[in-house]
């Protein structure tokens, strides 16, 4: 049945589609007033009525504003006569798929900017580019002292680190990588978060810490999983390992300070 002639029970006003999007009604307006959105009902007042047609076109254009897209850009793109409603959400989910992968790249760099930050830096440029890879350790320094700056853990680790040179930082990388691949392994195998293998990768995990930057007792590291997941910068770095990782290492480390000794 043409839009023109349903009820008003079977449709929307512009007022209810605004709170159901998280929009305002002069937006709607807008999109009207522009063509990008026009709804074909009208209700006996002559108020704008939105079927089902009208929610799911409103639901692409949000998703390419998300995206980044100019109104005019999407008036292009959603009169694209080659593309139905359907191939429009295939390409904007590879677009998402996209974006999350940039994003994912992008906290993976930003958690090891903190780190090595944390840890303190007594590199050349050009030797910073060699251990740490292609971003400025730098970068999130006023973020980790502002977090950190006032415990005794950040206050030690700036004294042990101040000394550090090349081959310590790189000596320190291996490690945490090994530390990494232990987990990993552990994980691919299918073992639980509380085996022995996963329990070795955590007390290695604590031990590197402890090792080389501050005293790091089971309740701190233990801290320190929670944020693993809080801290979506710090989850990426696990969860490009594998999916899933971050919370298997978070649940090892818990299983490892909770064990009898």
């Amino acid at each position: 049945m043409p839009m023109d002639t349903l009820t008003e029970s079977s449709s929307l006003t512009v007022g209810a589609v605004a709170r159901l999007a998280g929009i305002t009604v002069r937006t709607l307006h807008h999109y009207d007033e522009i063509g990008l959105l026009k709804p074909n009902g009208r209700s006996d007042a002559g108020y704008r009525r939105y079927a089902e047609a009208d929610l799911e076109r409103l639901q692409r254009i949000l998703f390419y504003r998300e995206l980044g897209f100019g109104l005019d850009q999407i008036k292009d793109a959603m009169t694209d006569g080659e593309a139905d409603a359907s191939a429009h959400l295939r390409r904007q989910h590879a677009m998402l798929l996209d974006r999350v992968g940039r994003l994912q790249r992008m906290a993976s760099a930003v958690e090891k900017a903190i780190e090595a930050r944390t840890m303190g830096i007594n590199l050349t440029p050009e030797e910073r580019f060699e251990v740490f890879g292609d971003h400025d350790p730098d970068q999130y320094a006023a973020e980790v002292e502002e977090r950190w700056g006032d415990t005794d853990a950040y206050r030690e680790s700036m004294r042990r680190t101040r000394g550090y040179r090349k081959a310590d930082w790189q000596r320190i990388k291996d490690e945490g990588q090994a530390v990494l691949d232990g987990f990993a392994a552990a994980f691919g195998a299918g073992q639980p978060a509380d085996s022995p293998e996963a329990m070795e990768a955590a007390e290695a995990h604590r031990l590197q810490i402890d090792r080389n930057f501050y005293p790091c007792s089971y309740q701190m590291q233990v801290g320190l999983a929670e944020m693993y997941l809080a801290d979506p910068r710090f989850t990426a770095t696990y969860e490009n390992v594998a999916p899933g990782m971050a919370q298997y290492v978070h649940d090892a480390i818990k299983a490892n300070a909770a064990r009898p000794r």
